[in-house]
């Protein structure tokens, strides 16, 4: 009888010790929220409200940006002080541009629905080849070694520059789920900065994991710089877009499309 009764405590001794296991596992597995940022404006410089920005990057002090809609989607240089400096190459009327990368001495510009990617040398903006995507495409980034594209859902895919071939796809995720209307993109020091469309926050993206470290909230931006309206009254489709990171400042210079402004923040 004796043996009976310390046979039951021994099996809730290991019981307890078992729950107590699976608790701390459970915490270690759990995921961490994203840490939020601040920002510290430094310049706002105007923009040109007919611009529809989908693709925004640097290269050195000349800024890229590829605007959208049918009809007006276009492909320019400007510079330091957004002043236009290169021939304005227009799409097809067919075409409605998207997200916009420079890599290896050529920029890539996405299209929405059409499948089609436009690539043209980087000096002279002439259009080198065309190359195939299977799904819409929105925001465009690079890595060292690859292209980073976003398709409006919640993965980002890594693909070969030379065939637009998908080499990886990656979930993007926070501690609520995986997070979907994922647009304009931005590598940046192994992260990928990315804004969700509709919204007015930007989140910085594990590449390796697809988690989403940390998140900064632009709702203030337009009043912060003193605009005097919202362009969201003018068209819903009117919102922040457009992520470009400047290495020599170290500073990020933040638009929507059709914004009068765009804004050169500090990370803090």
């Amino acid at each position: 009888m004796k043996n009976y009764f310390l046979g039951i405590i021994l099996i809730c001794i290991f019981s307890c010790n078992s729950s107590v296991e699976n608790i701390d596992t459970n915490k270690e597995a759990a995921i961490a929220s994203p840490t939020a940022l601040q920002y510290e404006i430094i310049k706002i410089y105007p923009h040109d409200t007919s611009s529809y920005t989908q693709g925004l990057e640097w290269d050195g002090d000349k800024l890229i940006e590829g605007t959208g809609n049918y009809g007006k989607s276009l492909l320019h240089v400007m510079d330091t002080n957004m002043k236009i400096i290169s021939t304005k190459v227009k799409l097809d009327k067919t075409y409605f541009g998207e997200g916009t990368t420079l890599f290896n001495g050529k920029i890539y510009q996405l299209t929405w629905k059409e499948k089609k990617v436009f690539v043209y040398d980087a000096k002279t903006l002439l259009k080198i080849k065309e190359l195939y995507w299977p799904y819409e495409g929105w925001g465009l980034t690079h890595n060292d070694s690859s292209l980073i594209v976003s398709t409006g859902e919640s993965n980002i895919y890594i693909v070969n520059p030379e065939t637009f071939v998908i080499q990886k796809t990656i979930g993007v995720f926070n501690n609520y789920g995986y997070v979907s209307n994922i647009n304009e993109l931005e590598y940046v020091n192994g992260q990928v900065v990315a804004n969700i469309y509709g919204q007015n926050e930007i989140i910085f993206i594990d590449i390796t994991t697809g988690q989403v470290k940390h998140t900064i909230n632009f709702a203030n931006l337009l009043a912060q710089a003193k605009v005097k309206y919202d362009p969201l009254n003018i068209d819903a489709g009117y919102v922040l877009n457009g992520i470009a990171f400047h290495a020599g400042r170290g500073t990020y210079f933040i638009t929507g499309k059709c914004w009068p402004i765009m804004a050169e923040v500090k990370i803090k």
